[in-house]
């Protein structure tokens, strides 16, 4: 067992605040799945407590609750207290980390992961070289799936070049603004097409696209798995990147990044804005002149932008500028789908059983396209669907869009 340690005073003061009232239960994915008293909000509040106050060890039964927790933040919007769950959640996990006992091997995978890849462009470079080529030569011989690269291969939509991106991205009409874009880690290997279908738009309507080379890993995965100090430093980097230049906005594609960027300091965060937010209530769409598509669209609410950004109506918005769409909301968008960001890898069970909902609430839909603003959550919504059977693409909401203006993914044109 780790040794004891005593919660930080203001986590201690934000858990006293819960009130023990249960109007969370109903709204927590993994209560309603194990109906475990310590599986909910209240719970697990109830348990940091008890680990502040010495009467229950800080062991790995007491993490195995903590661990199962998706940090969805679904009870944070019916909470009448206003308990900040989120940073209680992400704070225990910090203080539990230093002193957990793990695996060598694991440990030292989880390092290089985290550490030596996921944050360092350079290397994203290289590894999602490596992973494009399992792409292609999986097709050609199944037999490599039984390699570990090759399986996370097969989890990932089908990967492009990724570009050297440009610094600005200048509008060739009427200047309406200018504004950054944030990359993020994943995305630069996974989702380049939002990426570019983003600036597409953005320059389309008359905004100047900033790519601050410097900007980094948003520390969302780091402050998730209990390293805060971490995450601190990707802050520091990527204010000084966006500092050199006067921005409307910073734009964000993906919500697990643009909800981590809302945690910086206030003169920067008050700035950040999901790509959906900022376009659905930006200008020019009069000159946008977007094509119809005869399509039902059914939209997925990733749990960060109903709970924490608070703008799961934009993405509606900025999809009803496609003429002919019809546009529907996924039955049960207040659950998570149970990508949650790493939590797939580590908790495979219990994501499993949340995706199987979101699969069923698809067939349901009737849709032929499926479009969510996160990438992990696009990832593992497109892994299930595949392995049910069921034929959706699954897009970002500015792709879809993008694709209807002209715009077609040539890799930073």
């Amino acid at each position: 067992m780790p040794p004891q340690r005593k919660m930080p005073a203001p986590l201690a003061d934000e858990a006293a605040r819960c009130v023990a009232c249960g109007l969370c239960l109903p709204h927590c994915p993994t209560y309603r799945k194990t109906l475990s008293e310590a599986d909910s909000p209240r719970g697990r509040i109830a348990l940091m407590q008890g680990v502040l106050e010495r009467h229950i060890p800080a062991n790995e039964r007491f993490m195995a609750h903590i661990d199962l927790c998706l940090a969805c933040r679904a009870c944070e919007n019916v909470c009448p207290n206003k308990v900040e769950y989120g940073r209680l959640i992400n704070g225990v996990r910090g203080i539990v980390e230093k002193s957990r006992r793990r695996g060598v091997l694991r440990r030292l995978g989880r390092h290089i992961l985290m550490d030596g890849v996921a944050t360092r462009p350079a290397i994203m470079r290289l590894v999602g070289g490596a992973l494009r080529a399992w792409q292609a030569m999986a097709g050609k011989a199944g037999g490599l799936m039984r390699f570990g690269l090759a399986r996370i291969a097969a989890r990932l939509p089908p990967l492009r070049p990724q570009p050297v991106w440009k610094a600005v991205y200048p509008t060739a009409g009427k200047v309406r603004g200018k504004v950054g874009l944030f990359l993020g880690c994943v995305a630069r290997v996974a989702d380049v097409e939002t990426l570019s279908a983003s600036i597409f738009v953005l320059n389309r309507l008359g905004y100047t696209v900033h790519v601050p080379p410097r900007q980094g890993c948003c520390g969302a995965m780091h402050e998730g798995l209990g390293e805060p100090e971490k995450a601190r430093v990707f802050e520091e980097q990527n204010l000084r990147a966006f500092a050199a230049v006067n921005l409307e906005a910073v734009i964000s594609t993906a919500t697990g990044c643009g909800a981590a960027l809302k945690n910086y300091p206030q003169d920067f965060a008050g700035r950040v804005r999901d790509i959906s937010e900022f376009l659905a209530e930006a200008g020019g769409w009069e000159e946008a002149g977007t094509m119809k598509l005869a399509e039902k669209v059914a939209v997925h609410e990733p749990c960060l932008m109903r709970n924490v950004l608070h703008c799961e109506d934009k993405p509606y918005d900025l999809l009803r500028h496609i003429p002919g769409a019809s546009i529907v909301p996924l039955v049960g968008n207040d659950q998570c789908c149970g990508a949650a960001g790493t939590y797939f890898l580590t908790q495979p069970e219990m994501a499993a059983s949340l995706l199987a909902d979101k699969i069923e609430a698809v067939k349901a839909s009737g849709a032929r396209i499926l479009a969510t603003s996160n990438i992990g959550c696009a990832m593992h919504l497109a892994v299930g669907l595949k392995a049910a059977g069921i034929e959706i693409e699954v897009v970002h909401p500015i792709t879809l869009l993008a694709r209807q203006m002209g715009f077609e993914n040539d890799n930073n044109r």
